[in-house]
């Protein structure tokens, strides 16, 4: 079936956020009296919303350290640098280009929505995507098929219309559990063990094979 709609996951998909994020906890964990936390530590953390993300990141610190706390101060020092080094990664803005030239392009993602909003003003994509939704524009995130649900009826489709472009297991599992097609990014955030379970469906190697992928597709 050719699809009406391309949705893209954010981070690890079409943006590289480590170096923010990092910064972001490192921070946190500062003021904590905690110790650095490498931008690969990070990266494997990266996917399931920022509140999974710091409870990751503290996964060895005392009991009586305040999760909400440490969320809310971590948000606070990500607002400040989310746009410093955060990049698109090379190539992704010619697969934006090309495929909003044949479908309607949305965006669905874990990252909150202030922050989204603002990386993809910065980035000048706002005009590419017909629908942006973060992980708490919504009272599901992913991978609740809900999210993608929502999504596709927004554009006018059903959710087997469309296809889901991502990089992890949660982008994997939202399509299959939603019944979209699904296509995995390699260059992103996923460890060994994902990058197992990920491997034998459609993917792509770098985002100039993304786009290759995508223009395959019948229309």
């Amino acid at each position: 079936m050719a699809p009406a709609a391309i949705v893209f996951d954010l981070d690890g998909t079409l943006i590289d956020s480590r170096p923010d994020l990092t910064l972001a906890i490192q921070r946190m964990r500062a003021a904590l009296g905690l110790s650095a936390r490498s931008e690969v530590e990070v990266g494997g953390m990266i996917g399931e919303g920022a509140r999974v993300l710091v409870e990751r990141a503290l996964a060895e610190a005392p009991a009586e350290i305040s999760r909400p706390a440490a969320l809310a101060d971590f948000l606070a020092h990500y607002a400040e640098v989310c746009t410093r080094a955060t990049r698109a990664y090379e190539g992704i803005a010619a697969v934006l280009d090309s495929a909003s030239a044949r479908w309607p392009l949305a965006l669905l993602t874990n990252k909150p929505i202030a922050m989204t909003d603002r990386l993809i003003d910065h980035l000048g994509w706002r005009e590419l995507f017909r629908l942006v939704v973060g992980g708490d524009s919504l009272a599901w995130r992913k991978p609740d098929p809900r999210t993608l649900a929502h999504v596709a009826s927004e554009l006018g489709f059903e959710t087997g219309e469309v296809v889901l472009v991502g990089d992890s297991r949660i982008d994997a599992e939202t399509a299959a559990a939603a019944g979209a097609g699904f296509i995995w990014v390699e260059w992103g955030y996923a460890g060994p063990e994902e990058r197992r379970r990920l491997a034998g469906g459609n993917s792509a190697r770098t985002p100039a094979e993304l786009a290759s992928l995508l223009a395959a597709l019948p229309q």
